[in-house]
């Protein structure tokens, strides 16, 4: 019997996005409210409380409304706010994040989706601080680009319809210039870092695609690491991971540009190590789809993984070049 599963936002862009990934899909049933009924708060609940998986892509206060919904009812919710992120009793949705993540995605009823930016960063930095590579309390700093996607419709808006130009500091979120951007917290909590993070995101003319980098001063390190250290910590965490890819270092070295929209339309995140041995220090990028590993991917991962499903079922796996 297919398992049932409601998008609850499916108009907003992750919804679009999630629903593209599953629309082909014969192992499950997606339940759908015309835009009449989606207004109706009776016929949403009863939408949510008969799936087996709800998927939430809401403002963070109307997905902590649908939790509530959902009370004493079999269903499974996967959390695509920011809302419940570093909330006790949800399952963060990073699989490959550590060891036994996936085993208990799988095993809980409330999962997390992490931020597109926050992916990138807790890939490159949890690993790092884990093996004591980077100190726990050692400052932090985080640089990003996204698409314009990654703000939802109102950016959106800015570049195509009214003719935003150029590539900008995330000003579109006032916290992003105030040091108070929203995905800090959970950078901070799953990294393991004992001070938030300097997190400067920015905002590319470009639909989708971003690229999330860590500088490191490797002079700065109580172990001196060498970018081969560095790596060697990465490909070892994510050895067996399906949708993460560590770059060798030769091919990093061999790079004359790093295109963000790259990985668009996979669940790929993809890690690569840029060094200057000399002055020794080195630049940890993340790469991936802030739509895709970033979000909707994310969240059919997360899905396939509630369901005991296949874990790539439905998504576009991209193969090592």
């Amino acid at each position: 019997m297919a398992a049932r599963i409601f998008i609850d936002g499916e108009a907003g862009t992750t919804g679009l996005q999630i629903r593209d990934r599953l629309a082909a899909r014969r192992d499950i049933e997606l339940i759908s409210l015309d835009d009449a009924r989606r207004k109706d708060p009776s016929a949403r609940r009863d939408a949510l409380r008969a799936a087996d998986v709800a998927i939430l892509c809401l403002p963070d206060d109307a997905a902590r409304e649908a939790a509530v919904l959902v009370d004493g009812a079999d269903t499974k919710l996967i959390d695509a706010s920011t809302a419940h992120r570093t909330a006790d009793g949800w399952a963060y949705g990073f699989p490959e994040f550590q060891p036994g993540q996936r085993a208990a995605i799988a095993a809980a009823t409330r999962v997390s989706n992490p931020g597109c930016y926050p992916t990138g960063a807790i890939a490159i930095l949890a690993p790092l601080v884990t093996a004591g590579i980077v100190p726990a309390d050692f400052p932090v700093t985080v640089n990003a680009v996204s698409g314009y996607t990654g703000g939802g419709k109102a950016l959106i808006q800015r570049y195509e319809t009214e003719g935003q130009d150029g590539y900008k500091p995330d000003a579109y979120w006032s916290y992003g210039l105030a040091l108070t951007h929203k995905h800090v917290p959970e950078m901070t909590r799953w990294t393991g870092l004992a001070h938030p993070p300097i997190f400067q995101p920015a905002v590319g003319r470009y639909a989708q695609g971003m690229l999330v980098s860590v500088p490191l001063a490797l002079w700065a390190l109580p172990k001196s690491p060498s970018a081969a250290d560095i790596h060697a910590v990465l490909a070892e965490r994510y050895a067996d991971a399906r949708f993460v890819r560590v770059a060798a270092l030769g091919e990093a070295e061999g790079l004359k540009e790093l295109d963000p929209q790259a990985l668009n339309g996979t669940n790929t995140m993809e890690l690569f190590v840029f060094t200057h041995a000399e002055s020794g220090r080195a630049v940890v990028t993340a790469r991936l789809d802030n739509l895709g590993k970033g979000a909707s991917g994310a969240a059919v991962q997360n899905m396939n993984l509630l369901l005991g499903l296949p874990e790539d079922a439905g998504l576009e796996m991209r193969q090592a070049a």
